[in-house]
């Protein structure tokens, strides 16, 4: 089985822009479609497929001071015509997963999802590009303004701004006692696994739960992102097996990293170590050695006593505190070894529903 360790297609119902050279009123005047749609618009019929040109525009060319922060892809802040900033995440060719196969996936998944906790596809591009092709010595035949390529294409995906991951948040010492936030942070990614193992038509199971992977808008709202590792499952469906485990160390369940089972339960098992994390503001750091966070949960589970848990809180209310224990707790529970005795998401929402604000 390979380990792989990390920290093309046409959709019908598309809102096309045409591959010739656009005026700026022209891609203001389409690109207003992702802005507003009509109320009882299907929101695939919103999705709209971009010009290389004009994700090159509204990212000044792809600049450095565009360039946002990212692992595993390129990303860079964009400003439409009508003043909607969004990110356009550029996929590398060469990486673990194909280019095209990412691409596919987010279309493929998010083209399908509203919902506030999971981050939100506004458009897509998929065009060769015509220095590359010929830095590469492909063929490129031009007629009248329209450029005619053979060769590899470049793969963009854009979507609502961001403004911080949840790895840049829980890296900030400013917010270690901040809770209110913390607890936000909890409940909406909670929500937003909720929806994605509930309320598809089967299970999609997301595979990379990471601070990576969750971004918080500018009040703090969590949004879940990078579908390229998920698989969706029949309604029937509890698992299914891999023989190419890829995935960021500390954060996978270990049957999925061990024997390549896939089920909704290995998201509660990364779910879990997101909570441990965001409720104690201790960072999981693991090593080549503790590739499932062992090391991190068993001190959790030492250190984080209900006497540490007042001295770290000392502000909070007994209520407040109460919420503390609760995430710490049930974060212990999703990260049980045997995967039978993690809950569901629905238990997760059911325990928090009790409390306040849920």
């Amino acid at each position: 089985m390979d380990i792989n360790l990390q920290g093309k297609s046409t959709f019908p119902n598309s809102a096309s822009f045409s591959t010739h050279t656009t005026s700026r009123d022209q891609m203001a005047t389409q690109a207003s479609r992702a802005k507003s749609p009509e109320k009882n618009q299907n929101p695939e019929d919103a999705l709209l497929q971009l010009p290389f040109d004009f994700l090159t525009q509204v990212t000044k060319g792809f600049s450095e001071e565009q360039k946002l922060s990212g692992q595993f892809a390129t990303f860079y802040k964009g400003t439409m015509p009508d003043g909607q900033v969004i990110t356009v995440k550029k996929l590398a060719r060469n990486g673990v997963i194909p280019a095209d196969d990412q691409y596919d996936k987010e279309i493929m998944y998010l083209r399908q999802i509203q919902h506030e906790n999971i981050l939100k596809l506004v458009g897509f591009c998929s065009e060769a590009v015509p220095e590359q092709l010929e830095h590469k010595g492909k063929n490129i035949e031009q007629k009248g303004k329209e450029i005619l390529m053979d060769g590899d294409s470049d793969y963009l995906l854009c979507y609502e701004y961001a403004q911080k991951s949840l790895r840049e948040f829980l890296s900030d010492d400013a917010n270690i006692v901040d809770w209110a936030t913390n607890f936000k942070i909890i409940k909406g990614i909670i929500h937003g696994l909720h929806f994605l193992h509930e309320k598809m038509d089967g299970p999609i199971v997301h595979m990379d739960l990471q601070p990576a992977n969750i971004l918080l808008d500018a009040n703090m709202v969590p949004k879940i992102a990078n579908f390229s590792l998920s698989r969706r499952f029949g309604q029937e469906q509890t698992e299914m097996e891999t023989d190419k485990v890829v995935g960021v160390k500390g954060y996978m369940a270990p049957e999925y990293l061990y024997s390549g089972e896939i089920s909704p339960q290995c998201d509660i098992y990364s779910l879990g170590v997101l909570m441990m994390e965001i409720a104690t503001r201790v960072e999981n750091r693991p090593n080549d050695k503790d590739m499932s966070a062992r090391n991190f949960i068993a001190s959790v589970r030492q250190t984080w006593t209900d006497e540490h848990i007042a001295s770290q809180y000392s502000s909070l209310d007994p209520n407040d505190i109460q919420d503390v224990k609760i995430c710490i707790d049930t974060g212990l529970k999703c990260v049980d070894v045997a995967q039978k005795n993690r809950p569901s998401i629905v238990e997760i929402v059911n325990i928090f529903s009790r409390k306040r604000g849920m």
